[in-house]
């Protein structure tokens, strides 16, 4: 694998990882070890332990004194945290948003929406899942709080761990996902807090039971 100059090695490092566990090749419980995935990487033992550490704020590992670090299980109870949290967070920034947005801000969401739009009908599993959260983050913008800011980036990775588990249900999944997205956006140009806080607590309860469901089996 070939890593870019943009970022720290470190970060690249952390990155690669996440979308390991992001995408279900690196599984719920199971053990990283260091050497060998430094080998397999090409990078330093340190690099890797950094990387691990970066991933353990965001609540991808777990480290266990003397037994090593492993791949946090996606059980029952971390899968109803995680959205019980989001939808906290989420409902304050999209308040925010529908409060203070700006015709730029319409003007982008719509194009994710088309561009999610075009994804969905191609088929593109992974682009979808990508475009989904970036609309999702654009509220983020509006939250003007050091703290939630902080919190909702390190939440986001097993968000949207959660929800590639949740898509991978097939195209009504995919489809009840890009209506919610089309239903929000509509209710924040009409600067509708109420209806908008609906419709992210629906749309939390109904992903957060598509991976419960999925994890289930």
């Amino acid at each position: 694998m070939q890593f870019k100059p943009k970022e720290t090695l470190t970060e690249q490092v952390a990155t690669h990882l996440e979308n390991l566990i992001a995408f279900n090749q690196l599984k719920g419980g199971q053990r990283i070890y260091e050497g060998p995935m430094a080998k397999e990487l090409s990078v330093s033992h340190g690099s890797v332990r950094e990387a691990l550490l970066i991933l353990e704020k965001r609540h991808l590992v777990r480290s266990i004194p003397r037994k090593g670090t492993f791949v946090t299980e996606l059980d029952e109870h971390f899968v109803k945290s995680l959205y019980e949290t989001l939808l906290i967070y989420l409902e304050n920034t999209g308040i925010k948003l529908v409060r203070g947005w700006k015709q730029e801000d319409i003007n982008r969401m719509e194009n994710l929406y088309d561009r999610m739009s075009e994804h969905f009908h191609k088929g593109q599993l992974t682009e979808f899942l990508d475009i989904g959260m970036e609309y999702t983050q654009a509220s983020l913008a509006y939250a003007d709080n050091y703290f939630i800011v902080t919190a909702i980036n390190d939440l986001w990775p097993s968000a949207k761990r959660c929800a590639f588990v949740a898509f991978q249900q097939g195209n009504p999944v995919l489809k009840e996902n890009l209506d919610h997205m089309r239903h929000s956006l509509d209710t924040i140009k009409e600067r509708d807090e109420e209806t908008l806080i609906k419709i992210l607590k629906e749309y939390a309860d109904q992903q957060c039971q598509q991976v419960l469901k999925s994890i289930s089996k």
